[in-house]
């Protein structure tokens, strides 16, 4: 009657009860008890922050060699168990515990819950999810109580139909950016969203609009918020924006083959001048009337995590449809040509790229891309994540396999996750390499 989503009393009763029989357990055979605070999740207690004694200190300084990752390191590859219709979440949830400075958060205990209520908290959820997800167990993990909560706080998303994973990826760090932002009280935040959560400092960009009068050339410029960048396809209503017959371009690794589409090319036609025509017309701050005008986007801010959302389910008034056009993608992306400190170097729409900007801030590393097979009305959704350097492996709900660059980048393509391959710490300005050790 009240549309919520119930579940078996009983059920839950015994899970209380055997939940509270493991405390006690844990309490009569710890001798520190006395000064430490143990929880489990889902009993509502903060989970106590993790601080070094001087003999672990000691223990440390006379063992400095450190466990090396080797190629047959699987902690952190754990497959998800499809709950009905639930693909499109489970290969969100393994791009995001891939992303390497979210799961240092997480696996840090950096999160402090705040909520009324924290078994309601989707940030609480996350950090159990990081835990069993690293915790070694080779077991499918049951994601029932993350898609309980989306239920509860996307109610849009609610029941066993088919969702689009990029909806699902917009509501869901939406949601972690609202129930996460007592984290990290006090630090200056940097990014345009003005917001010092984690998701924020992570996965927000600056987007740049530029509006020019046609009359006298004045340009209004506005800064908006973005966690993740959507692109236009080839075949699709919208006119795209074709390289020149011919021309070859190597920006980004990506040698250009006739007929072939790149992820460069989608850049590129985002981030051109955009005549908005007569019927467009907008009142110019300086000419005081209406002017045709032109419009361009360019990057004012990139995110540490660049998300680009490649627009393959067309929805329009004559038909409803998937764009199958294959897009090429670079394991590494320079995003310096897209910024709008190098919009000078646009003419006429045609971006003149520099074989080498020599801009390492701008640089990324490719680390997981989400795919579609099927239709529009009935498909299925896996995922690629890079496990550390050049381990790639497929994740397909509860299985996972390994996979070759080659099967990555051959694959179609629907979000492409990059993460920068350089950090720069705004208190000191201090460029660290990151992504190198992943």
């Amino acid at each position: 009657m009240c549309k919520d989503y119930v579940y078996d009393r009983d059920i839950e009763q015994i899970a209380k009860e055997e939940q509270g029989e493991a405390l006690k357990l844990q309490a009569s055979t710890s001798t520190e008890v006395s000064h430490q605070q143990y929880s489990m999740p889902g009993l509502g207690e903060k989970y106590p922050t993790w601080e070094t004694t001087k003999p672990e200190l000691e223990l440390l300084g006379h063992n400095p060699r450190r466990r090396r990752i080797a190629s047959s390191f699987t902690i952190g590859l754990r497959g998800l168990i499809n709950l009905g219709n639930t693909c499109f979440m489970n290969c969100i949830v393994q791009a995001l515990t891939h992303t390497p400075i979210l799961r240092d958060f997480f696996l840090s205990d950096r999160h402090r819950c705040e909520m009324p209520s924290p078994e309601l908290c989707l940030v609480c959820e996350m950090s159990s999810l990081f835990r069993e997800l690293y915790s070694g167990n080779p077991s499918p993990h049951v994601p029932y109580k993350l898609l309980h909560l989306v239920w509860i706080h996307a109610r849009h998303l609610a029941g066993y139909r088919q969702q689009d994973a990029h909806e699902f990826l917009i509501a869901a760090l939406d949601v972690l950016h609202r129930h996460c932002k007592g984290d990290d009280a006090g630090k200056a935040a940097s990014n345009p969203n003005h917001c010092n959560c984690i998701i924020d400092q992570i996965f927000t960009g600056g987007l740049q609009s530029d509006v020019t009068c046609q009359a006298c050339h004045g340009v209004s410029t506005t800064i908006d918020p973005c966690w993740d960048i959507s692109l236009d396809l080839p075949g699709s209503c919208t006119s795209f924006w074709p390289m020149s017959p011919g021309r070859e371009s190597s920006v980004n690794g990506e040698s250009h083959i006739p007929g072939i589409t790149t992820l460069t090319d989608c850049l590129r036609r985002f981030t051109r001048p955009e005549h908005l025509g007569s019927s467009a017309k907008i009142k110019c701050g300086s000419c005081q009337s209406y002017q045709e005008s032109t419009k361009q986007l360019t990057m004012n801010k990139l995110p540490v995590v660049a998300c680009f959302h490649f627009k393959r389910f067309e929805h329009s008034a004559k038909q409803r449809r998937k764009i199958t056009t294959y897009i090429s993608f670079p394991l590494e992306l320079d995003m310096t040509p897209f910024m709008a400190s190098s919009k000078e170097s646009r003419m006429n729409g045609q971006l003149q790229l520099p074989t080498n900007s020599g801009n390492d801030e701008n640089k990324y590393s490719l680390f997981a891309v989400v795919n579609h097979q099927g239709t529009l009305e009935s498909g299925h959704y896996t995922s690629f994540i890079r496990h550390h350097k050049d381990q790639w492996f497929k994740c397909d709900d509860a299985v996972i396999t390994k996979a070759s660059i080659k099967d990555v980048l051959d694959s179609e393509g629907y979000l492409l996750f990059y993460h920068k391959q350089v950090l720069e710490h705004e208190s000191e300005k201090v460029k660290e390499v990151n992504t190198q050790a992943y």
